[in-house]
């Protein structure tokens, strides 16, 4: 008991010499002791702090609204192709296939704009690395909707890619693998069309796969239209299918890339056409070319021959004819559409997103 009393009479004490009971404050507290102590705020806020809140939530919500609607035109503008005037053509598109120009997005400033906003939409979730002729085309100026090249004679109907080397003709070094492979392909692709053919008279409606494209006298058969395959055509015609999928340049996924058989009747002739891009070459590989069939392209004249690739930039101003005799047969032609050989990766990558077939 007498050990008890003594204890409690230390802790008076103490409390004492410290200040008496529940003297104890912030004051009294050492430095250390005030810095473990938690902070609290006043509840409710004061006024001041209740407008700040507000103003935070008004901002908060301003950012994700600008931020749904930036999605939402993005969006619409990758996916507004078919509804901006709808993809046309075939493998000789402004030549001898196709009612308009293949990736033929409408025309006019609609069609700018969109191609404009599309190229914006990719550059915003990528960026603009290794695009500066897309980027420069996307950013108005003659990229767009009607772009001229060499003195009015290079008119792509679409897109025009400035600063693109350009000649009417390529040279084949140019795109050495994918010609080599079509010329050995030669004999298979001739077979694929000898069993599809039939005799393009004219008095009976074309068989089935085949189309008259621009003119009377122009038929065509499809493996790929505007970046589609087309299955049972490929599948009726299983060497030049076979020759497409070995192609390392071949325009297989965007709305600028056709492939298939181009026939030109005797008496045929097209004039004054061009092509919906500077971005592609059109590969040429001659199967039947009777005599009087001619090409100009830019002005410079030249012939296809047989079982040979002919590289033609057909955003030149060019015509394609068939001068011969009746007795003489139709022209074939096997075309493909290849990149141009100077488009670098990136812009590759960015015209398939943008030109995209519509799924």
């Amino acid at each position: 008991m007498w050990k008890d009393r003594n204890q409690e009479a230390v802790i008076e004490g103490t409390r004492e010499e410290l200040g008496g009971p529940g003297s104890w404050g912030l004051e009294d507290a050492g430095p250390l002791a005030r810095a473990s102590l938690p902070i609290v705020f006043p509840w409710p806020l004061p006024l001041g702090s209740s407008a700040l809140t507000v103003l935070l939530g008004a901002l908060t919500s301003l950012f994700l609204w600008y931020c749904y609607r930036l999605g939402s035109q993005d969006m619409q503008a990758l996916g507004a192709g078919s509804q901006a005037g709808g993809v046309n053509g075939g493998p000789e598109v402004c030549s001898q296939m196709g009612p308009r120009g293949s990736g033929d997005l409408g025309e006019g400033p609609r069609a700018e704009g969109l191609v404009s906003r599309r190229l914006r939409a990719y550059a915003r979730r990528y960026s603009w690395a290794g695009m500066g002729r897309v980027r420069r085309a996307a950013h108005g100026g003659s990229g767009l909707a009607g772009g001229t090249g060499l003195l009015g004679i290079q008119r792509p109907g679409l897109l025009f890619l400035p600063d693109l080397p350009s000649s009417p003709f390529v040279p084949r070094d140019a795109q050495r693998h994918d010609v080599e492979l079509l010329q050995s392909s030669f004999p298979a692709i001739l077979r694929d069309f000898g069993a599809v053919s039939w005799d393009f008279s004219g008095t009976t409606p074309p068989p089935r796969g085949w189309s008259q494209s621009l003119a009377p006298g122009c038929y065509q058969l499809l493996l790929y239209q505007a970046g589609r395959c087309q299955p049972s055509n490929c599948r009726r015609c299983p060497g030049a299918y076979r020759a497409l999928r070995g192609l390392r340049s071949f325009m297989s996924a965007n709305t600028f890339g056709n492939a298939g058989f181009s026939v030109l009747l005797p008496g045929a002739r097209l004039e004054g056409r061009c092509g919906p891009t500077n971005a592609r070459v059109r590969c040429h590989l001659g199967l039947k070319i009777p005599p009087g069939c001619e090409l100009v392209v830019g002005g410079e004249p030249q012939c296809w021959a047989e079982g040979h690739c002919l590289l033609v930039d057909d955003s030149f101003l060019h015509t394609v004819a068939h001068n011969g005799s009746p007795e003489d047969g139709p022209r074939v032609v096997f075309i493909v559409d290849l990149w141009h050989p100077n488009v670098a990766g990136a812009e590759r990558q960015a015209l398939d997103f943008v030109f995209a077939p519509d799924p």
